[in-house]
């Protein structure tokens, strides 16, 4: 289940509060990579709902783990964060340069976010594409059966109404 589909209420927030102060301290001198991956887990954390979390906050936290630890997939993350600060379409610009450098073509998870940031810009056709490679690579049963699910949901919008009526 995506992560702003999840029922927050059903988070442990008794660990949820014991942990935000070590992220706090974690933050206080010289914080590593781990350190910033916990700040994101944390502002994810602390929203209520999902339309209440920091992504300015985030995007910034992964700015500094992509100085920290350039990787692809921090990148391809940021890019995500990109999504929810600036819009989708910068976003795709980044998850774009990042299958035309190859390094995750055989990373499910490139394809699908590239699919879903083409299924909210309502490009349908391209989505199913990249859907479809996705499913090709992802190996977890519950995670292929999300991601096909999406492929149907797109797959019926690319396919527009019929027309039924009785032709004479």
């Amino acid at each position: 289940m995506l992560l702003d589909e999840q029922d927050r209420s059903l988070w442990n927030q008794h660990q949820i509060q014991e942990a935000l102060p070590l992220v706090q301290q974690s933050l206080r001198a010289n914080p590593g990579p781990y350190a910033i991956q916990a700040a994101i887990a944390a502002l994810h954390c602390q929203a209520e709902r999902a339309e209440d979390t920091d992504w300015v906050q985030i995007l910034r936290f992964y700015d500094i783990l992509q100085r920290l630890e350039p990787s692809p997939v921090v990148a391809l993350n940021r890019a995500v964060a990109v999504a929810m600060v600036e819009g989708y379409r910068p976003a795709l610009a980044l998850v774009d340069s990042l299958a035309a450098a190859g390094d995750l073509d055989n990373y499910y998870l490139l394809h699908s976010a590239r699919a879903d940031l083409l299924r909210r810009l309502g490009s349908s056709e391209e989505a199913v594409k990249s859907y479809e490679r996705a499913l090709e690579l992802v190996s977890n049963e519950s995670e292929r059966r999300f991601l096909q699910t999406r492929l149907s949901e797109v797959q019926s919008q690319t396919a527009g109404p019929t027309d039924d009526r009785l032709k004479v």
